[in-house]
């Protein structure tokens, strides 16, 4: 009388042995994959990251903008959507305490902050991003200023513009050959435009390199980046009228300076 129980317990086992065996066969684990047109998987990552973020008060209006290829890199799209709509409401709040504490603002319309990311080439183990803000808290114009984003999708992490290169490096090569295609931009816009140099002696100067953003600029060579196009905010080369400066230096310039774990990276010319 004491055998039912027994063969029914051996039964479990066997019914527990033989549904994990099925789960571990192919044909369950292809379920996992979407079929064409099906939707892909969302992490948690990317679902608390969307792409994009807007938010109108009396006092501010603020959004943010990112591009699509950003998520392939999950990890970057959530931190970057957090730390940005962070900016932008405590700029909102700011906002607010601005105009009430000054006791009315006059009739003037909401302060404004609009970024926008957009995407830089590609390499097997780099991603690129350009960060462009608009500020605008009353006066003639908006602010703009420039912003960049290298992440090493091998280390899953953001590295410093610095550490694209050799340490320590001789920056001067490099330096030159910004300032250089900034006066050749400069030019071609108006021939009669200003010349700046690394050592002022005018109302403008050049930048070095380090102190201004860029992204990889795209190659002429597939997966391969074929320089740096740099992002030069107004006022920094010149007058507002002027406007931004977006130039590209090729490899050819810096080629030496590269940092060995980068140097596969980079091949070929600048893609036009």
């Amino acid at each position: 009388m004491f055998a039912r129980p027994r063969l029914l317990a051996v039964s479990l086992i066997a019914l527990a042995t033989l549904a994990a065996c099925n789960r571990d066969r192919p044909e369950k684990a292809a379920e996992a994959t979407p079929a064409p047109g099906e939707a892909a998987v969302v992490t948690p990552a990317e679902a608390a990251a969307p792409m994009a973020f807007e938010s109108k008060t009396p006092y501010a209006e603020v959004r943010l903008t990112l591009p699509i290829a950003l998520r392939s890199q999950p990890d970057l799209h959530a931190r970057l959507y957090a730390a940005n709509v962070r900016d932008l409401r405590a700029f909102a709040e700011g906002a607010q305490a601005d105009r009430t504490e000054a006791g009315g603002d006059g009739g003037l319309p909401p302060y404004d902050k609009t970024i926008e990311f957009t995407p830089g080439a590609e390499t097997a183990k780099l991603f690129s991003l350009m960060r462009t803000v608009s500020e605008f808290t009353g006066g003639a114009h908006p602010n703009a200023r420039f912003g960049a984003v290298l992440w090493d999708k091998a280390l899953n992490r953001e590295i410093a513009a610095a550490d694209l290169f050799i340490k320590p490096a001789d920056m001067t090569a490099l330096d030159q050959a910004l300032c250089a295609a900034i006066n050749a931009e400069k030019r071609r816009r108006d021939p009669a435009a200003q010349t700046v140099s690394l050592s002022g002696g005018s109302d403008w100067k050049c930048p070095t390199a380090l102190e201004t953003p860029f992204v990889l600029a795209a190659s002429t060579e597939p997966g391969k980046a074929g320089g740096l196009t740099f992002l030069v905010a107004p006022y920094i080369v010149g007058p507002y009228a002027e406007g931004s400066y977006e130039v590209s230096v090729p490899l050819a310039a810096f080629r030496a300076l590269i940092a060995p774990a980068y140097a596969g990276e980079f091949g070929g010319g600048i893609k036009v």
